[in-house]
């Protein structure tokens, strides 16, 4: 995934497409104009007016659902244009074997109603391609932090300690989808990217996809914090002993990034009138979701505890009893 990047007039450092100035020293970015991102026209698109996904749908599609909160509240919106992906990753996992897996995972978990998997009515099942700026980084960083091995004639209990590190990441995800969190996308990475194939060669007229509702712009200072605690946790491997106020200063000598869609299994499920969400890496089946909680169980813990206590409380007593005599 290579794409061709403006350094920086002063530092050299690498800048990323739509930089209007070098993250690294500040300067105005030369011509940024000139590396725009591809853009095309997305149609039959839809904006689900109960989660405020907006989706680009299969021309052959009949009854529409969102498929990320299963309304039926779909407005239907003109043609737009929009970030064209640069990538898709073709989805590996079919329809059968994501029913299977929402089944045996709503059926496990102690705390969920027992009738579950049996009751659950599945509102909605769609394959849907959602947007990600997928990240890459060299990084150099500079760090400081307290070592508890003290040298010998030291009197405090800590030891000041420093150096350098130089880091390489790839295949960092930033999501650009308006609707699924960040811990449900940390939850089923991660995807593998040599099986990436070019937008050209993947036909997105005939799949369900999320329009990019997240600019680079804005992706970016994510990125780079999460970068950053990457490299605090790299680093503090190469302090002797136990460590403390890890601090690290991180120079980005290339940030760098790609539009690409990745595909995913999103079901909406109904259990007693609420609906709750599933979803499952369409490339390699991981899997994650909500799912309701049984009042009964959790009344029959409490009440449980509450017996336990109880007893413990008179066997004390009776102890206490038996001492007085």
């Amino acid at each position: 995934m290579s794409e061709l990047l403006e350094k920086c007039t002063v530092c050299g450092a690498l800048l990323d497409e739509e930089d209007l100035f070098c993250a690294n020293c500040g300067t105005e970015a030369p011509h940024p104009e000139a590396t725009a991102l591809a853009s095309e026209t997305s149609t039959h698109v839809f904006r689900c007016n109960g989660c405020g996904a907006s989706m680009s749908y299969d021309a052959n599609a009949q009854s529409l659902r969102c498929p990320f909160c299963g309304s039926e509240k779909l407005e239907a919106r003109e043609d737009e244009l929009s970030v064209a992906p640069k990538y898709v990753i073709p989805a590996a996992i079919d329809r059968g074997r994501a029913e299977t897996e929402l089944r045996r995972w709503l059926g496990s978990g102690f705390w969920r109603p027992s009738d579950l998997s049996s009751t659950a009515v599945v509102v909605k099942i769609v394959q849907v391609y959602v947007p990600f700026w997928v990240f890459r980084a060299t990084t150099f960083t500079y760090w400081t932090a307290d070592s508890n091995r003290t040298p010998p004639g030291a009197r405090g209990d800590w030891f000041p300690v420093s150096g350098d590190h130089r880091g390489e990441y790839a295949g960092l995800l930033v999501g650009a989808s308006s609707v699924l969190t960040p811990a449900e996308i940390a939850a089923i990475e991660p995807f593998d990217f040599s099986a990436a194939v070019a937008r050209d060669a993947f036909d997105l007229d005939r799949v369900t996809y999320e329009r990019f509702m997240v600019a680079r712009r804005y992706a970016r200072p994510t990125a780079r914090w999460a970068i950053e605690n990457l490299e605090r946790q790299a680093c503090a491997k190469y302090v002797p002993g136990s460590s403390r106020n890890v601090k690290v200063n991180v120079r980005f000598e290339g940030l760098a990034s790609d539009p690409v869609l990745l595909p995913f299994w999103i079901l909406a499920y109904s259990y007693k009138g609420t609906t709750h969400r599933f979803l499952m890496n369409g490339q390699t089946g991981r899997s994650t979701g909500t799912a309701p909680i049984s009042n009964l169980k959790i009344a029959a813990a409490i009440g449980i505890g509450l017996a336990v206590v109880a007893g413990l409380l008179a066997c004390a007593g009776a102890f206490a009893g038996l001492a007085a005599l």
